[in-house]
């Protein structure tokens, strides 16, 4: 997981100042079809290493980011595509620090008391290969978190969705991430059950992935998943028939192909 830093200092809600001992995570999606973390996150002019980090996001020239007053939101870190096009994590708030994400919930409480948040941002719902790689940082930087704060990902409450936490009494009525996983076969039973995964095996580097150069090396089993993919033009490598694909990425799209998501 790539991870950069870009804390919204210009927003209210980081001006508010107010912390929480993080209980749990609550995962958001954007609800508009811009994938790009750019839309939402620039730094401002005191933001510390300002213009790497406008070579790496890309520049917002509509002025609409969340790096503003009166944005009347905030999260703790968005998940989206860089410049290059790559997909990483950035963190926009203090871990610690009270986000304004989740609204109140019909118990009277709000998950903003408890929660980390962060959004993955959307884009037309319909491309396997970026939600597969939104899917793995938005886990990874789940199992962080939950690594650093001491949270158990299977226990009740901890790692929620926005719709999750609506149906708690926790949240406002927002049906976010089941308007967008079910549709390649997931839900947050089985994100949960991936961040668990990642914490009692991966490396954040992923150094024990096994990838494959082209397409005639990948197993016969992922390999008409991974050609509808390419055909499709969803990904197309580094170019000269290089791919370089994981195999978690390969399991992916074959479990989506099993379920007609390709065709």
């Amino acid at each position: 997981m790539k991870l950069l830093t870009c804390v919204l200092t210009e927003n209210d809600c980081y001006k508010a100042k107010r912390t929480i001992t993080p209980k749990g995570v609550m995962v958001h999606s954007t609800g508009a079809n811009n994938p790009n973390l750019r839309r939402y996150v620039q730094p401002a002019a005191s933001t510390p290493g300002k213009a790497e980090l406008l070579a790496q996001l890309g520049k917002n020239t509509n002025g609409n980011d969340w790096n503003r007053p009166g944005t009347n939101a905030c999260v703790h870190g968005f998940v989206g595509k860089l410049a290059d096009g790559s997909v990483a994590a950035v963190q926009t708030l203090p871990w610690n620090h009270r986000g304004w994400h989740a609204g109140t919930g019909t118990s009277g409480k709000s998950a903003n008391d408890s929660h980390i948040s962060f959004e993955m941002c959307e884009d037309g719902l319909t491309d396997p290969v970026y939600f597969a790689q939104a899917y793995r940082t938005a886990a990874e930087l789940t199992a962080m978190l939950c690594t650093k704060y001491g949270l158990n990902p299977m226990a009740d409450g901890v790692v929620i969705c926005h719709q999750d936490g609506y149906r708690r009494g926790i949240a406002s009525n927002h049906g976010d991430v089941y308007n967008w996983f079910p549709r390649f076969g997931y839900d947050m039973n089985d994100f949960r059950a991936e961040v668990v995964r990642i914490m009692n095996g991966k490396s954040e580097e992923d150094d024990d992935m096994t990838y494959y150069k082209t397409l005639a090396d990948v197993p016969a089993w992922y390999k008409a998943a991974v050609q509808k993919a390419v055909d499709k033009g969803a990904f197309s490598g580094s170019g000269s028939g290089v791919l370089n694909v994981s195999e978690d990425l390969c399991r992916t799209l074959t479990v989506l192909d099993r379920l007609g998501k390709l065709d």
